[in-house]
């Protein structure tokens, strides 16, 4: 082409999505998506929200000239102009401290938790009811705890709020946080047009009602706090409250935090009643005056790149502040935070294979500093279509009573209801950040590299698969990250550099350079990322293995549609913890999963004379393809099973030996630190395919849900010094051999274990049968030796427990569960 100008090529994404924004300076510039431009060489260069910024040794004038601006506040950096309600004022923290006191929901439970200490001190006769001057002693006693209270409780505010006292500090914190997240992401922070146009629209709505937005991001990164701040300001919203657990909040940083906008929970509340109804007072009173809101919907970051459940805390005392009617409404806006890479995974890896988390502190953040001069791509943040929460409540109260929508919505404030309302909700949040997250290059990449059968790919093979899987995440409703008009090539050279060598490899000196994983068990982070596009499919595909492995014609790799749905309900209901499913149920989705997949060429349906499906085998165009689609679905959710397959054969380490006498319980953490163990033993010995089976939080989600299913009971004791215990649940105890003592494998437990073995990837030297009932169990005696023979008294459970426990077993015999597809 001609020097000077070129065509410009289609977006890489969707062309239906609306334009990035680009910031350059003070001028903001939108990119259309999939049309065909004139573009002069010297202009094409990567716009961002955040544009570098100078640096004192490269351009000391430049530097000291964007630092007079932001210290002046020219321009938009005044921060005078934002949408929403005042903040960053001197008084602020006063004011706040005295709406949060007044509310009459904290008063009310200082005068009760008075009267309450009132009735402990006449019991334990400190008061003395025949005392002539009981009445007057009573007062004062009552109004000496009330005082004392409202001390406490003036305290505990002031530590726990946010403080926007000053503009010429939070112009000051943006400028030092825009330096240093350029600095580690040097390609910046990108936001959709679209979604940021619409947002501002909502929230001049919102200042006009003053309503507060609730901004409820994923969580895998200490910058998520950081990006959404740096947003809002750059934009002109007013920023968010943000909800920070309190192992944040350490000398230095901790006060700089919470002057730009955080607010310190513990993250334990225990029974401390006028805590708790002391962060309820809080986000009243942010909620009644119009404040934004910033809580992360998973609560902790997730270590494994996917979505983790909701966490349902502060949902709750949002929820209830709106079902009580103390305050009116609230918006609802979800929000979706991809990395081309992910600062602290490597700090992942070594918690999820067991290493203790360190306590934050001033020494490590600084140290960490290093980070800040890597070059790690670019942040992409997207915003959901904002919902009002009095609108959803009212449809569910529609869904639930049939009474079409009504203002009165105290029929929704009870226990059981509600609960079902917030895990709606939750959930909700969850598939509305999904539906705007987008796939990142590093993920596509990731995701290639650890689904594929040989050990390293060149780069024509590695384009055509990352052009493949970016196709069939549009297909499937997702979004690939926008690079304007950059190559395809060129985007995975990217890709490559920001996970660099450490996470892939690469041989020369051959006919071509082959790419390969090095760290599988930090590359899975960035795969799981695009999971929650295909696990319908991934479902589907790693239930047909059951025929699938057995090799031989098609004939014998053709499954009956019964046993295929059969298969996918058992996988579904396991993962249930683990994964977003569709909404429209087991039947639906199933047959939309199989349509779809017939579509693509991956398998071929026999139907019946009613057209019904009668059996489902791979299609001809998939066997000689060498099964690169349907293996790849099999690689996505293949870990997930071998993770779950691990937790369910440690359980049989549970099983108590003969003769014993106590009743099974064992401390609940060694039993699942035993089960790490266990899994990194058998993955060096060849029976365990992907050593990211063995992390932590998928095993403990594993745990959660045999408890779930009544495998496992476990009782957790409101003396947070004392370790929760877990026994098996004597229905599904294994037997063993009168004679040697050994455990005989068969029983209730042992079929759930095959069952999923069934859709296990199998290893050229074993057969899952086989290998469980010999070498894999008598490493399960060696964990029950060790777990049944440790020094000390049996754990036993105080009446207290039990009483717990029998309340806990009783609720869930009461929950019908439920499996989605």
């Amino acid at each position: 082409m001609a020097k000077g100008t070129r065509r410009s090529q289609p977006d890489a994404g969707n062309t239906d999505h609306a334009p990035d924004l680009e910031l350059l300076g003070d001028t903001i510039t939108l990119q259309p998506r999939g049309f065909e431009q004139d573009v002069p060489d010297d202009e094409d260069k990567e716009r961002n929200l955040v544009e570098h910024m100078a640096r004192f040794r490269s351009s000391p004038l430049e530097f000291l000239r964007e630092v007079s601006l932001h210290v002046s506040g020219q321009g938009w950096r005044a921060y005078d102009n934002f949408v929403g309600q005042p903040i960053f004022y001197p008084g602020f923290s006063e004011n706040m401290i005295a709406a949060v006191l007044s509310t009459p929901i904290l008063q009310k439970k200082i005068k009760e938790l008075a009267e309450k200490r009132i009735v402990v001190e006449e019991r334990d006769g400190i008061l003395n009811r025949d005392d002539p001057n009981y009445a007057t002693k009573r007062a004062n006693r009552k109004s000496v705890l009330e005082h004392s209270l409202q001390e406490l409780s003036e305290k505990m505010t002031g530590d726990m709020i946010c403080k926007m006292e000053s503009r010429p500090f939070i112009r000051g914190a943006y400028y030092m946080a825009t330096q240093l997240l350029t600095r580690a992401y040097h390609q910046g922070i990108h936001v959709s047009s679209e979604e940021v146009l619409r947002l501002r629209k909502v929230a001049q709505k919102a200042e006009k009602d003053k309503h507060s937005i609730i901004f409820l991001p994923c969580h895998r990164s200490h910058i998520d706090y950081v990006s959404l701040q740096i947003i809002c300001y750059r934009l002109g919203l007013a920023l968010p409250t943000v909800v920070a657990g309190d192992n944040l909040n350490f000398p230095v940083v901790g006060s700089f935090l919470q002057h730009a906008g955080a607010m310190w929970i513990r993250r334990s509340f225990g029974d401390d009643q006028l805590y708790t109804t002391l962060v309820q007072s809080y986000i009243d009173t942010l909620l009644q005056g119009g404040y934004n809101f910033e809580c992360f919907i998973e609560g902790g970051r997730s270590r494994t790149g996917k979505l983790l459940p909701p966490k349902f805390g502060i949902l709750n005392f949002i929820l209830d502040s709106i079902l009580s009617g103390r305050v009116e409404d609230t918006i609802i806006c979800p929000v979706s935070t991809q990395y081309d890479k992910v600062i602290e995974t490597e700090g992942y890896v070594g918690e999820l294979l067991g290493v203790p988390k360190k306590k934050e502190n001033l020494a490590d953040f600084l140290s960490a500093s290093s980070v800040l001069s890597l070059k790690l791509g670019r942040v992409d943040v997207r915003f959901h279509e904002p919902w009002s929460l009095r609108q959803f409540l009212q449809e569910q109260q529609a869904r639930i009573t049939g009474i079409p929508k009504s203002p009165d919505m105290s029929s929704l404030n009870n226990a059981a209801t509600k609960q079902k309302l917030l895990r709606t909700m939750g959930y909700k949040v969850l598939s509305d950040i999904n539906a705007v997250s987008v796939v990142m290059p590093t993920a596509l990449i990731g995701t290639v590299l650890l689904t594929l059968r040989g050990r390293g790919v060149g780069m024509p093979e590695l384009i055509r698969r990352v052009e493949w899987l970016s196709d069939r995440v549009r297909a499937k409703g997702g979004r690939v990250a926008h690079f304007g008009n950059s190559p395809i090539a060129v985007v995975i050279e990217r890709g490559l550099e920001v996970l660099g060598k450490e996470l892939v490899g690469v041989v020369e000196r051959l006919q071509e350079p082959t790419y390969y994983a090095v760290d599988r068990f930090q590359l899975s982070f960035y795969r799981n990322m695009s999971i929650h596009l295909f696990i319908s499919e991934a479902l589907v595909s790693a239930s047909m293995y059951i025929k699938v492995k057995r090799g031989g014609g098609p004939e014998n790799q053709t499954i009956s549609y019964t046993e295929l749905r059969d298969q996918v309900l058992f996988l579904s209901r396991i993962f249930r913890g683990e994964f977003i499913y569709p909404t429209e149920g087991l039947a639906v989705n199933l047959d939309n999963t199989l349509r779809g997949l017939e579509a693509d060429n991956v398998v071929v349906l026999k139907r019946d004379g009613e057209g019904n499906i009668d059996s489902i085998g791979l299609a001809d165009a998939e066997r000689r393809a060498g099964r690169e689609n349907y293996d790849f679905y099999c690689f996505l959710i293949w870990p997930f099973i071998e993770s779950f397959w691990l937790g369910a054969v440690t359980l049989m380490g549970l099983t108590p030996p003969l003769n014993h006498k106590g009743d099974g319980w064992l401390d609940s953490k060694k039993c699942q630190d035993s089960s790490q163990l266990f899994g990194k033993t058998l993955y060096h010995q060849g029976d365990l395919s992907y050593f990211e089976a063995v992390n932590k939080e998928t095993l403990k989600n594993a745990w959660t849900r045999f408890e779930e299913e009544g495998i496992l009971m476990t009782v957790k004791s409101r003396d947070p010094k004392v370790q929760p215990l877990a026994r098996l649940a004597p229905d599904w105890l294994p037997h063993r051999d009168p004679k040697t003592g050994h455990m005989i494998p068969e029983g209730r437990l042992w079929n759930f274990i095959e069952k999923i073995a069934q859709s296990r990837r199998e290893g050229k030297n074993r057969r899952d049968g086989a290998t469980v009932s010999t070498r894999v169990l008598r490493l399960v005696e060696s964990i029950n030796k060790t777990l049944f023979g440790q020094d000390g008294p049996e754990a036993r459970l105080s009446e207290e427990d039990r009483v717990l426990l029998k309340k806990k077993l009783q609720r869930r015999r009461a929950l019908q569960a439920r499996a989605h597809l």
